[in-house]
């Protein structure tokens, strides 16, 4: 018995600290010598509820060339447009980190 009540108290308390958002949209923009990706989410509070509190994520590669000969030197890291001077290696850890600001996640 004691270990099946330890077992569900791990569950809910890994329940309890994960990042819960929603994402809004996502989509990627621009054609010829830049290109940007864009992730928008809504945070939930602490009992599962949707916020009104959005994130804004974005990523940027820088291109040359046209056609068959555009070159892109990859993608930079996720920046969160609220506080652009922090950078992530995902969109995920991005909206977690962006959340968890506004005392959401």
């Amino acid at each position: 018995m004691k270990k099946l009540f330890g077992a569900f108290f791990m569950v809910f308390m890994i329940a309890l600290s994960a990042d819960a958002y929603q994402v809004l949209s996502s989509r990627e923009l621009g054609q010829r010598d830049a290109k940007n990706q864009n992730v928008v989410v809504k945070c939930t509070t602490d009992t599962g509820k949707i916020s009104n509190q959005t994130c804004a994520l974005r990523r940027y590669a820088k291109c040359t060339g046209e056609g068959n000969a555009k070159k892109c030197s990859g993608w930079q890291p996720w920046t969160d447009l609220k506080t652009p001077g922090k950078q992530y290696a995902d969109w995920k850890t991005a909206a977690s980190s962006c959340c968890r600001m506004m005392g959401l996640r």
